[in-house]
């Protein structure tokens, strides 16, 4: 196998890297089959844009009655914008956070609501921007750290959304603004002005937006572009240096966490209404 620490061949049963002392390169010989299974088989954008458009026909599914009960305010445009929109309920089944989610001291939904949307507009314009910038981003960092920024940003703007308003909040436009700062970050780091002025331009016309347009959560926006920034920052480049085995078992421990906590939450209000 090749140590994840400094790229050498190296036998899978070491206890210890042989070129940088590396311990325990191999994790017992499961390493390789890790890094396989990141290496060929994780493509996070598609992994992300799947789970998006599956909870999203989830929640309509849950509470089907709400499907067309969301259209009131904001004229025509917000008619539109929540057109095909899931219900409360089963948005908090889900793992929506924020309200009564964030009140029960439901952390694990800092992570769930990432995947979840309000409306057909508001899944589409997410979807495109995540297959937009997630290439890239899986380009200039790779697979794993790709997935561990975008969970990363979405958590850290949910949790700045949740301290700073409180109110239920869903949606990857956290997640987003995260990859946007962790590609400028990129950017900035490689001596690529051009892009790095793009990137700002978007970041600063998105939030411009966020301001004019009702039911925008900016707090989310703001944590998101910080959590990405941050860990960005904390990230060695593809063309640097190849993932290790630790990114990638963060990334697989942030996949199973989110899958954990969407179960937790259906449980949790599923015995709610239940007991109600």
């Amino acid at each position: 196998m090749i140590c994840p620490h400094c790229g050498k061949l190296i036998s899978v049963t070491e206890p210890q890297c042989p070129f940088c002392g590396a311990h325990n390169p191999g994790l017992f010989g499961y390493a390789p089959v890790i890094q396989r299974l990141i290496g060929q088989h994780l493509d996070f954008v598609t992994l992300i844009v799947g789970a998006c458009i599956v909870l999203y026909i989830a929640a309509l599914v849950l509470q089907p009655e709400a499907i067309l009960g969301g259209g009131g305010g904001g004229g025509p445009f917000g008619m539109l914008f929540n057109l095909l929109s899931p219900g409360t309920r089963a948005l908090y089944q889900l793992g929506m956070t924020g309200g009564a989610a964030w009140s029960q001291g439901w952390w694990w939904t800092l992570f769930t609501a990432i995947y979840l949307h309000g409306g057909l507009l508001h899944i589409f314009f997410n979807v495109m921007w995540i297959r937009n910038l997630g290439p890239s981003v899986d380009e200039a960092y790779g697979p794993a750290r790709g997935f561990v920024i975008f969970s990363v940003a979405g958590a850290a703007g949910f949790l700045v959304s949740n301290l700073a308003a409180g109110t239920p909040t869903i949606g990857a436009s956290g997640s987003i603004f995260g990859l946007l700062a962790a590609m400028i970050v990129y950017g900035r780091r490689t001596g690529s002005s051009m892009l790095t002025q793009q990137l700002w331009q978007w970041a600063i016309m998105m939030f411009v937006m966020g301001f004019v347009m009702s039911s925008v959560n900016n707090w989310a926006h703001a944590g998101g572009f910080a959590g990405g920034w941050v860990a960005g920052e904390a990230m060695r480049f593809g063309h640097e240096k190849r993932e290790s085995v630790a990114v990638q078992l963060l990334a697989l421990a942030l996949l199973a966490l989110t899958l954990v906590g969407f179960v937790l939450s259906f449980v949790r209000v599923t015995m709610i209404l239940m007991k109600g």
